[in-house]
């Protein structure tokens, strides 16, 4: 029999249903795995065993609970769990203990999810890194910040988690670990009890190693009935965007889109290529005015108190950065998001999709860096739906993906179209 670990969420589920495995030898078959695995990947925080094991036993002697009935999910640990301890990535945190779960764990807990443990973050999700190592190569960044949750699922060692994203932080550490990460429209999965970064850009989002299980884990984290992927009526209307970041593509993130839109092409979709319109190409900058803004106020505490116990990137990048930000600068970047989403947004008369790179290319080298969140940051800045999925290699054997992007608010068509893809690839 296949490893429990190893099957998707949508597969499990229906051995569940069928009485072919149970939710306790689910939760066993992850823990072997991390037991084997988790010292060279270092993927976790905290590690319930015991409650996992307690809370599928509970589950097996009972009625399916939901959607995610006996599934094992992992959490970023900048998302409170009551009953497991939320250190955010800081020392300042290590012992601190929520008093109630967060909106997105609550709901998965009660669609009968199994909350495995918390997943290694960066220091406030934010650039200074966590322990965590790419599982195809210890010597590569995992990328950053949801760092622990993307190797986990990579790994086999749990088969969903959260993560979150201000400039990049789902869709990136996706791609540098070869899984499917979905970051949201902006506001879709609820944010309530998530450490806050900044608030007009933060944006939870999901792993999985399926198109599918991410439609399962999306109705779960947004409390609303399951709709699996659809098959498209015909294939999509596809623009590849390059962005005017073009030439920091290495060239297997140049060639991994290139290659993709020809396949797709072949596939019967009508793939053309489009420039982004005037006020996107001043966005990257204000993405990170926002970002940085953000800093000296959602620290302040921590600034106040606990100064000798937050990194010289923090200080330097938020706190510093941000104090030096005035108030008519925040503002024309608050206004200009509103411009670049308008002028996006009309653009999707013309295309389905946008095709376009989740990162440079595969994952550099080191652990001092998470790598660059440059095509990141643009969408979401623009509050548009993400995914990215595994499609390459690069020159050192580690994945390389792709990076689909919709219209804001069309999720689910933009998933509808993602599956598409996968098979398409």
């Amino acid at each position: 029999m296949t490893a429990p670990n190893t099957l998707s969420a949508t597969e499990l589920a229906q051995r569940l249903d069928a009485g072919a495995v149970t939710a306790e030898a689910i939760v066993r078959a992850h823990l072997e795995r991390i037991d084997q695995r988790d010292a060279d990947v270092l993927a976790w925080s905290h590690l319930a065993r015991d409650a996992a094991l307690e809370r599928a036993r509970v589950l097996d002697r009972g009625p399916r609970q939901g959607l995610l009935h006996g599934i094992p999910m992992g959490v970023k640990d900048i998302i409170d769990s009551g009953d497991q301890p939320t250190t955010y990535g800081s020392p300042i945190y290590k012992t601190h203990r929520p008093l109630a779960d967060a909106a997105t764990i609550a709901l998965a807990k009660n669609e009968g999810a199994i909350l495995l443990g918390k997943t290694v973050t960066t220091e406030f999700a934010n650039r200074h890194p966590g322990v965590t190592k790419n599982p195809h190569n210890p010597a590569h960044t995992p990328g950053g910040s949801s760092s622990g949750s993307a190797a986990a699922v990579a790994d086999f060692q749990v088969v969903l988690a959260t993560g979150t994203q201000t400039g990049g932080s789902v869709i990136r550490p996706g791609a540098f670990c070869g899984v499917v990460a979905y970051k949201p429209s902006y506001g879709h999965f609820a944010p309530a009890g998530m450490k806050a970064n900044t608030e007009w850009l933060d944006t939870i989002g999901a792993y999985a190693r399926t198109i599918e299980d991410i439609a399962l884990f999306r109705a779960a984290l947004m409390a609303m009935p399951y709709r699996p992927i659809a098959r498209l009526d015909k294939p999509p209307r596809i623009a590849v965007c390059f962005t005017h970041h073009k030439a920091e593509l290495s060239a297997e993130g140049t060639r991994a889109v290139n290659d993709a839109a020809a396949l797709l092409a072949k596939a019967g979709a009508k793939v053309s290529e489009i420039d982004l319109p005037a006020p996107v190409r001043d966005m990257t900058e204000g993405q990170r005015t926002l970002s940085a803004f953000d800093g000296p106020r959602a620290h302040a505490d921590e600034a106040r108190r606990f100064p000798e116990l937050l990194s010289e990137s923090l200080k330097k990048d938020k706190l510093a950065a941000g104090a030096a930000i005035d108030y008519a600068t925040w503002v024309a970047a608050r206004k200009l998001g509103e411009k670049g989403r308008a002028a996006v947004d009309a653009l999707f008369s013309d295309f389905d999709v946008i095709l376009t790179a989740p990162a440079p290319g595969e994952a550099p080298v080191g652990l001092q860096t998470t790598g660059k969140a440059t095509f990141n940051l643009l969408w979401t800045y623009l509050w548009m739906p993400c995914v990215t999925l595994p499609f390459t290699k690069g020159p050192t054997g580690l994945p390389v993906g792709i990076q689909l992007v919709g219209r804001q608010h069309e999720d689910t068509t933009l998933l509808d179209i993602a599956g598409w893809v996968r098979s398409a690839l």
